[in-house]
């Protein structure tokens, strides 16, 4: 079989979805008997022209990491789209906004002027912002237009595969390459990870159980065997796909949701408030907002990886008052 054609990009994210690639240590070497590099920047010294000069359909595949906060974002999603036959969102942040996602919670303006204006370490008496065009003696200067939301890929344009986590495991990239690059790939729309939620994977004892309070990890003294929701520790776990080993769980901390939401959940958050709500024992109203006082940040918690995909979006932001 003729080698596949790849080229992988990078848009809003940290970049730890790129350098997870190579955690799948000598396996790389495999990757490269199975496909040809067109483009990948991060790894090898690719410009953008390379990309643009190829011919539209010519890419087997087409990977792309971060979620799209820019006008150049935007672009350079269409321009994968175009020049391949199937596009892969690459982790959290492509699939579902991921943690760059929770910039919906306010507007492009409060952030510029955050980052601009506000910060202490930031010196701009004339409070100028960026321009997309500045004129300059030698000519203009061009910055891409900062996007009023953070959008995920498919909210750009089509995507065939979904490759979940913050980052994927190497596990779950492998697999991904493996089924992608092979004679039989699957069909698309397809999400790799498990079909059923993370507790399905869950080594952990799951007694029927009523919980009275909520309280934070560092403030508990875990039993490392029973379930953390039945401790009164919130875990993501019956909201989110499985497939990444429950390596957080096993660990002794709660997941938080990283692989997205579960096959039969299309809003990780609301599954997982309706969850909680299952087994919060019944209680009056006032004790009842007592408990809920340890949810210190419930967008942060229950749509920390998947604001924009959500039902919710973001935030509807009510003008300030003067």
């Amino acid at each position: 079989m003729a080698k596949r054609k790849l080229a992988m990009a990078w848009a809003a994210g940290c970049g730890g979805c790129e350098v997870a690639v190579l955690d799948t240590g000598e396996k790389i070497l495999s990757l490269l008997e199975l496909a040809e590099f067109e483009f990948w920047p991060v790894a090898l010294d690719f410009k953008l022209k390379d990309l643009q000069g190829l011919p539209d359909g010519y890419l087997d595949f087409g990977w792309l990491s971060g979620a799209i906060r820019t006008s150049e974002q935007e672009e350079l999603a269409h321009l994968l789209r175009r020049k391949s036959r199937k596009l892969v969102a690459f982790g959290a942040c492509a699939c579902w906004g991921g943690i760059p996602g929770l910039a919906n919670l306010t507007t492009r303006e409060r952030i510029l002027a955050r980052v601009f204006k506000e910060i202490p370490s930031v010196e701009n008496p004339g409070g100028v912002l960026p321009r997309t065009v500045s004129r300059v003696p030698e000519g203009e200067l061009y910055l891409p237009e900062f996007s009023p939301r953070v959008l995920t890929l498919d909210q750009v344009t089509a995507v065939d595969y979904l490759i979940p986590g913050c980052p994927p495991r190497p596990e779950t990239i492998w697999e991904a390459v493996s089924l992608l690059l092979g004679e039989n790939p699957p069909a698309p729309p397809h999400a790799f990870g498990s079909r059923r939620n993370l507790c399905a994977e869950c080594p952990r004892e799951k007694p029927p159980a009523a919980i009275t309070e909520l309280a934070r990890v560092q403030h508990t003294n875990l039993d490392g065997n029973r379930c953390l929701v039945e401790q009164g520790v919130i875990c993501l776990g019956p909201a989110t796909r499985g497939g990444c080993g429950a390596r957080c769980i096993k660990a002794n901390m709660p997941c938080r949701g990283c692989y997205g939401p579960a096959e039969e959940g299309e809003d990780q958050g609301a599954k997982m408030i309706g969850a909680l709500a299952a087994v919060l024992a019944a209680r009056e109203e006032a004790d009842l907002e007592k408990t809920l006082q340890h949810l210190v940040d419930p967008v942060g918690l229950f749509y920390r990886f998947c604001l924009p995909a959500s039902i919710l979006g973001g935030s509807i932001i009510m003008p300030e008052k003067k």
